[in-house]
């Protein structure tokens, strides 16, 4: 049997309430793999042990959370090229030598966005620029998108993702800070919430942003999983733009991270049901 594990801090919530547990659980059932995922609380102080112990009990590797992803990569023995650039980890993958980091999130993300369209060419607006916004910006960049507006209430964290995206990737990025409700441009392809606004129990926590410029033409999308149908989305359907939700996100970069670990390309739809199950039943 493998084992893998997510090395989370001290604010998880059991395995057995987990949702990321629960869907990866149910793809190796759904798939007669012979694998185990669990949930893993480690300290700070002790995050170089848990590394540690997973190689020396041949675990193939392991995903982590806040607050680990950075200094996880202390314990690596290298990086892919997106975990590079961002310099976050929420999967480590099991090599000769020891594990490489690397990091899905934004993968996921992106392989969500390419079900509706071809980031290629396109311009992005992301509300946020903390670690889901990072992940994103980095690897739209990559897949082509042209040009990133970052738009956050704290400007020292926007001007560092315009940065981080000026500096390491082809596209052209820019900060506008955020201020009152927020009107999203005409001309926009692709809208990204990567903050908290709306996760639950919030539900109905106020978006200020105005979506009237927008429309068919405009792709929104929220990484936030639960509830799936946020109220940004709403906001953004009744302007008659597509949506994705951030079940999407989620499911893709733990089809990513299986992949990486195993080899084997499992059912989204598997996990997509799962947590489906969990968040109506919440």
């Amino acid at each position: 049997m493998n084992f893998l594990a997510k090395l989370v801090g001290s604010f998880a919530q059991p395995a057995a309430e987990n949702p990321t547990v629960a869907m990866m659980e149910a793809a190796f059932r759904h798939h007669g793999m012979d694998w185990r995922y669990i949930n893993c609380e480690v300290p700070p102080q002790w995050l170089g042990d848990a590394v540690r112990g997973a190689w020396a009990m041949g675990w193939v590797g392991f995903n982590c959370s806040l607050p680990h992803k950075v200094a996880v990569i202390d314990h690596l023995v290298g990086l892919g090229e997106s975990a590079r650039i961002m310099r976050a980890v929420n999967c480590a993958v099991r090599q000769e030598d020891g594990f490489r980091g690397e990091n899905t999130d934004g993968k996921g993300f992106l392989q969500s966005l390419r079900e509706r369209i071809d980031p290629a060419g396109k311009t992005m607006l992301l509300f946020g620029a903390g670690g889901a916004a990072r992940a994103i910006a980095v690897e739209s960049a990559l897949a082509g998108v042209k040009a990133i507006v970052v738009v956050n209430r704290t400007p020292e964290r926007g001007h560092e993702l315009v940065r981080l995206v000026n500096e390491h990737t082809p596209a052209a990025a820019r900060f506008v800070p955020w201020e009152g409700i927020f009107g999203v441009p005409a001309g926009v392809d692709i809208v990204v919430n990567a903050t908290s606004i709306g996760l639950y129990p919030n539900v109905d926590e106020r978006f200020p942003v105005d979506f009237s410029a927008c429309g068919p033409q405009t792709i929104v999308a929220d990484v936030i999983p639960n509830p799936p149908r946020t109220r940004f989305l709403r906001m953004a359907a009744e302007r008659g733009c597509p949506t994705l939700d951030g079940l999407g996100m989620l499911v893709n970069q733990g089809v990513i991270s299986i992949r990486l670990w195993s080899g084997v390309s499992v059912d989204p739809g598997v996990m997509r049901a799962r947590l489906e199950e969990i968040f109506s039943a919440g």
